[in-house]
């Protein structure tokens, strides 16, 4: 058998027929779409036609595959084709695992640790603690996701938005996660693994949504209103 690299590039229209048996909703239009959005880079010969070589292919194949099994934007799939290094199916079990009934709550960190992985000032700490951004639980100990809240607080800092300032921010994602938690907060809570997988890849894409959004709007507000 040859190797993957020896096969012939295929054109557009191979590869749509190859993938309809799997994807019923691919198409030549959908295809051209993806690869505007930068998710395929299939290569051009000298008349401008398409060809799809093996790799181009299976990416292509993912792509798909994350649109329909994981219900991800094209912005995270991106973001996960091109700095991911573990299959879609080993992200898929792992947020299983973390839906399953006996699974164990993500490990915390000391406030030692925090200030050790971030490097944030303890002035700055103490305001994002006053006003809710960042909250240690009684024992003292944080989430794993208090470090990344604190780098983006400290990345914020550099453009001149300190806590006072992203309190604002924390305001209004409370507000939607009210919101999200309303629609999903059932599933989340099921004792059913299934649904609780289903609800957590729901938040993901709500998230996803509205983080996009958020960049949306912002750009457009502050832009026109200095124009």
């Amino acid at each position: 058998m040859a190797a993957k690299n020896d096969q012939k590039p295929l054109t557009i229209g191979a590869v749509c027929r190859l993938l309809q048996q799997e994807f019923e909703d691919i198409s030549i239009s959908k295809i051209r779409y993806l690869e505007d959005q930068e998710l395929i880079q299939p290569q051009r010969t000298r008349g401008g036609y398409r060809l799809f070589g093996p790799e181009q292919v299976e990416r292509l194949r993912d792509v798909l595959r994350m649109q329909r099994d994981d219900y991800l934007p094209l912005r995270v799939i991106r973001q996960e084709l091109d700095g991911a290094s573990s299959p879609v199916d080993e992200r898929r079990e792992r947020r299983r695992r973390r839906t399953l009934p006996d699974a164990e709550p993500p490990a915390r960190i000391r406030r030692t640790e925090l200030v050790t992985s971030t490097g944030v000032p303890d002035d700055l700490l103490r305001d994002l603690e006053e006003y809710s951004i960042v909250r240690a639980a009684r024992d003292g100990t944080y989430a794993q996701d208090d470090v990344e809240i604190v780098r983006t607080c400290m990345r914020l800092g550099q453009y001149g938005m300190g806590a006072r300032h992203v309190r604002h921010v924390h305001t209004s994602v409370e507000r939607t996660a009210g919101l999200v938690e309303q629609v999903l907060g059932a599933s989340l809570r099921s004792r059913n693994a299934d649904r609780r997988e289903d609800g957590l890849v729901q938040l993901q894409e709500i998230a996803a949504l509205a983080a996009d959004l958020t960049e949306r709007v912002l750009v457009r507000d502050v832009r026109d209103g200095t124009a």
